[in-house]
């Protein structure tokens, strides 16, 4: 891995630099790391060089790729659009060539999303997979690192020395399960397009939930909200930072949470991931949108964000839910723009999944 170069995304810990989150006064408050977190030394020890800390949305608490201290990195395959966050530079990096490796970390999407908006592979691992020390927590126990890459050549080496696994080889691409309320989440506009190349793969319809994928939604928002506000409260009640206005209604919506919803959204979420499990049990993939569409506009109306939010979640949290591994391929374009789709596998079966990958992206003639 000599050759390649990572940048990685500023809210992981590089020993001697301060990890400032996107965020001016976390900066300020915060000393230089001590060490460099685990993700990064496994790439750097693979041979990876560090290419620089990339912009992230403040405290990664967004999907947008909008940082009102630092600004909004470009989307080299999607211009006038947002690159989508949190892990909005080391997206923005590998798109536009700066970099090999895009490091990052994934909660609701935030590299899944900037991966699919700026045509290019992303993958997040099971939950646990790849430790999480010397790198900043937002809701726990949706959490994980995640890496995105130009080719997926790239990716698999990248994933090989961050998973401390070989990929293997598969000769036959394993069922692919198309969820119907999965898929009903995606733009009218774009699902064709999409929905196409899921029949040229077989894919068979199957519906994932018998709750509405309104309730997924519901259940990520009330279980990560209360995680986050319990992460960060200390931090934000003594410094009184200074966020931009949709970081902030976004900290203290999650401060509404309350600890008897979060409970009984323990449970849904339960319910939830035992569906999503049981389908991927036998070794089949759920095939899904990655997300709801293209890349919003850099001047994205508020009712347009209000309508991507609940869906592009709901999509994120089938894996996050369940903590299992998702890995994006840049398989279609709509009017010149980048659509992604997403294959999801077992949860502990990383390295298979990034093999079907391998698979399909052959079949889809993908760089």
């Amino acid at each position: 891995m000599a050759t390649l170069s990572c940048a990685v995304k500023d809210l992981i810990d590089v020993a001697g630099t301060v990890t400032g989150c996107g965020n001016p006064d976390w900066a300020r408050t915060h000393r230089p790391a001590r060490g460099t977190a685990t993700c990064v030394r496994r790439l750097l020890a693979a041979g990876a060089g560090l290419a620089g800390k990339t912009v992230t949305d403040e405290l990664a608490f967004s999907l947008e790729g909008r940082n009102t201290h630092h600004g909004t990195p470009v989307n080299p395959r999607a211009p006038g659009r947002v690159p989508g966050g949190s892990s909005s530079g080391s997206a923005s990096a590998v798109a536009g060539g700066a970099a090999d490796i895009g490091l990052g970390t994934d909660t609701g999407g935030s590299v899944r999303v900037p991966a699919a908006f700026c045509g290019i592979y992303g993958f997040r691992p099971s939950h646990g997979r790849v430790p999480l020390d010397g790198v900043m927590p937002l809701a726990p126990s949706y959490d994980t690192v995640g890496w995105l890459a130009a080719r997926l050549t790239t990716l698999i080496r990248a994933s090989e020395a961050l998973l401390e696994e070989a990929v293997p080889r598969l000769r036959t691409l394993p069922d692919l399960i198309c969820p119907s309320d999965a898929w009903q989440l995606a733009d009218r506009r774009t699902r064709p397009t999409l929905r196409l190349l899921a029949d040229r793969l077989g894919a068979q319809p199957a519906r994932l939930y018998d709750r509405p994928m309104s309730d997924s939604w519901a259940c990520y928002r009330a279980v990560q909200g209360y995680e986050i506000w319990r992460t960060h409260r200390g931090w934000i009640e003594r410094v009184r930072p200074r966020f931009g206005s949709s970081i902030a209604a976004r900290f203290a919506d999650a401060a509404t949470i309350t600890a008897v919803q979060y409970r009984a959204m323990r449970r849904v979420r339960a319910e939830l991931a035992a569906a999503a499990t049981e389908q991927t049990r036998t070794g089949a993939l759920l095939l899904v949108p990655t997300a709801p569409g293209i890349a919003l506009r850099r001047d994205v109306s508020p009712a347009t964000l209000a309508g991507f939010y609940p869906r592009a979640l709901a999509l994120g949290a089938i894996a996050g839910h369940a903590g299992l591994p998702q890995v994006t391929l840049p398989a279609a374009a709509w009017r010149g723009f980048p659509l992604g789709i997403s294959l999801i596998g077992a949860r502990g079966e990383d390295a298979r999944l990034l093999a079907a990958a391998r698979l399909l992206a052959r079949r889809l003639s993908l760089p």
